[in-house]
């Protein structure tokens, strides 16, 4: 993957509720959003995304699927996305997405648009996020970004070894005795996001504090 063309000054300004914040795509071009007045819990997103193989039997990860829910679990984008690529793997044992369900899916280049539209400007929180945007082809503003997947405080609550990258099943199930990615249908994004973001809250005020201390981006 190219690397993007935004410098690291830029990617990483924080933004201002009254001048414009820039996000990058790794197609290197900048994309200009007027950062919302947003504060707290209306400030806090969480995204999942779900991927098919293309590719040599289907060995490179493209985007199928993407679902942002809002601090209170409300689906605020769901939607099925045309890879780039023909698909070669849709697995969709983990995935969820079948065949039909790209039929008329939304193309990639215009769901980017949209995903980032609603992003910029918010704190996005997600387990091993790092894995989305890649797939998004894009690059969040790290001090905008909570990934739960590498919380050591998440872990030591769901009495797990705090350097462990616990998986988000097994931290739901730990945390709140709920069973989720269950069945051969596989995942849902729209749960995995809404369990992201009920992991969030509950180090969201140590980790918060925490982050207060730290230079800003």
């Amino acid at each position: 993957m190219n690397e993007p063309s935004c410098s690291t000054q830029t990617l990483f300004q924080k933004p201002s509720s009254s001048v414009s914040s820039t996000a990058c795509t790794s197609q290197g071009k900048q994309t200009h959003r007027v950062a919302p007045r947003t504060v707290g819990p209306l400030k806090y997103l969480a995204m999942d995304c779900e991927m098919v193989g293309t590719g040599l039997k289907g060995s490179i990860s493209e985007l199928a699927r993407c679902s942002i829910v809002s601090y209170n679990g409300d689906v605020i984008y769901d939607k099925f996305i045309k890879p780039i690529n023909l698909v070669t793997d849709f697995r969709t044992r983990w995935s969820g997405v079948r065949k039909q369900d790209l039929r008329n899916a939304t193309p990639f280049s215009q769901a980017q648009k949209e995903i980032v539209k609603i992003m910029t400007g918010k704190v996005i929180v997600g387990h091993a996020i790092q894995n989305d945007f890649k797939a998004l082809k894009y690059f969040h503003p790290a001090c905008q970004t909570r990934d739960t997947s590498r919380i050591p405080l998440l872990n030591h609550k769901a009495g797990l070894p705090v350097h462990e990258v616990a998986s988000l099943k097994r931290l739901t199930k730990a945390l709140f005795n709920k069973d989720i990615q269950t069945g051969k249908g596989g995942h849902s994004s729209v749960e995995d996001a809404k369990a992201t973001m009920e992991l969030y809250k509950v180090v969201e005020e140590e980790w918060e504090q925490t982050l207060a201390s730290q230079p800003v981006c």
